[in-house]
């Protein structure tokens, strides 16, 4: 290729990106209009379920050289940029800076979002009840650790919605200033990620002492105050804090995901592939639990989670916390809880919200 040849291309590119800063500010600026009638009708700005139809008809469309995946991202980032010029999304996340909540938060609200870490996930759960956060996310389970009881505890005693969920996947690695094995004294984590690396971490660090921290960001953080200090923690987290690589994907299960719940005061409308997420308490007496879920079998309708948790006001009786496959709004999911209803002492829609897929 010649240089006339090269400089020919390159000023095509240069077109072309002036076309798409110009359609970008045209977007925003119909977006914008669009926001003051939202405003005047006292709507949300952010609709996830037109969100959702949006990029899915991108997918659609899309004849690559870029893959869905890449799209997907870009979509996102314009979509959050666009909504930050409407509204300051506040969304509490399960802090500090760095965690895989954290992460999760910016993969579903992208980047141009107003984050807000938060050191509980009671006080998430509090921000979004009190309407200081428009949004909260909280972890609800682990592919390999289980279910996070202590947020499904969080629904019995505020009263917020699910709004939508996120699945990532959780990769671990070893991360120090200086990324030098041999200048490692002690290694920092929290219990569910040292667990995660148990095997590693005998087979390769066996002399070396573990102490827990409130999360893998925190391991990140105090590790970037200390070249003696190890962490075992995200790239994410290795970004943010200035870290290196020691080792890299130290978990023993390669296919480990973290599910997270959306946060919100209501539940988006349905979108035809949706999950309802509900909670009920049983009288205390035969086959109660069997009556209670066999109208979800009745009605072919397929349930995805069943956990249980002790009431904590109430000695030997436990809450059940089930989610299934449809949305409140349709009309055999209402006719079904009618008839879960009539064998609990007590039943608490908590959200119906769009299905998590990887590809959208």
């Amino acid at each position: 290729m010649t240089d006339k040849e090269l400089q020919k291309l390159r000023d095509e590119i240069d077109q072309i990106d002036r076309e798409i800063l110009t359609l970008l500010n045209k977007r925003a600026s119909v977006a914008l209009k669009i926001a003051e009638i939202k405003k005047a009708k006292e709507l949300s700005y952010y609709d996830p379920v037109r969100e959702k139809k949006l990029i899915n008809k991108l997918l659609e469309l899309n004849k690559g050289p870029f893959s869905n995946e890449i799209i997907k991202t870009l979509f996102r980032e314009i979509l959050s940029a666009t909504l930050a010029l409407q509204e300051s999304q506040k969304i509490a996340y399960l802090g500090p800076e760095g965690t895989f909540t954290h992460l999760a938060a910016i993969k579903y609200f992208g980047s141009f979002a107003k984050f807000e870490p938060q050191d509980s996930i009671k006080s998430i759960f509090e921000s979004v009840e009190k309407g200081l956060s428009k949004f909260g996310i909280v972890p609800i389970e682990n592919s390999n650790e289980g279910t996070v009881t202590y947020t499904l505890d969080m629904f019995t005693q505020y009263e917020v919605k699910i709004s939508g969920e996120i699945i990532i996947p959780i990769t671990h690695h070893l991360l120090s200033l200086t990324g030098e094995k041999e200048k490692i004294k002690k290694i920092y984590s929290h219990p569910h990620a040292k667990a995660q690396c148990r095997e590693w971490l005998n087979k390769n660090m066996p002399n070396i002492p573990l102490y827990d921290v409130a999360s893998t960001a925190e391991a990140a953080r105090q590790a970037s105050l200390d070249e003696e200090i190890g962490a075992i923690a995200s790239e994410f987290a290795a970004n943010i804090y200035g870290l290196k690589f020691v080792a890299k994907h130290i978990e023993d299960y390669k296919n480990n995901y973290t599910r997270f719940f959306i946060l919100s005061k209501n539940f988006p409308n349905k979108t035809g592939t949706d999950k309802t997420s509900i909670m009920f308490s049983l009288q205390d007496k035969p086959g109660a639990l069997y009556n209670a879920l066999k109208p979800f079998k009745d009605a072919n309708i397929n349930l995805t989670k069943i956990e249980s948790r002790p009431a904590k006001m109430r000695k030997w009786e436990y809450i059940f916390f089930v989610d299934f496959i449809g949305h409140i709004e349709e009309e055999e999911v209402q006719k079904t809880l009618e008839k879960v209803k009539s064998y609990c002492i007590e039943l608490v829609h908590l959200g119906s919200y769009p299905i998590f897929e990887s590809n959208v």
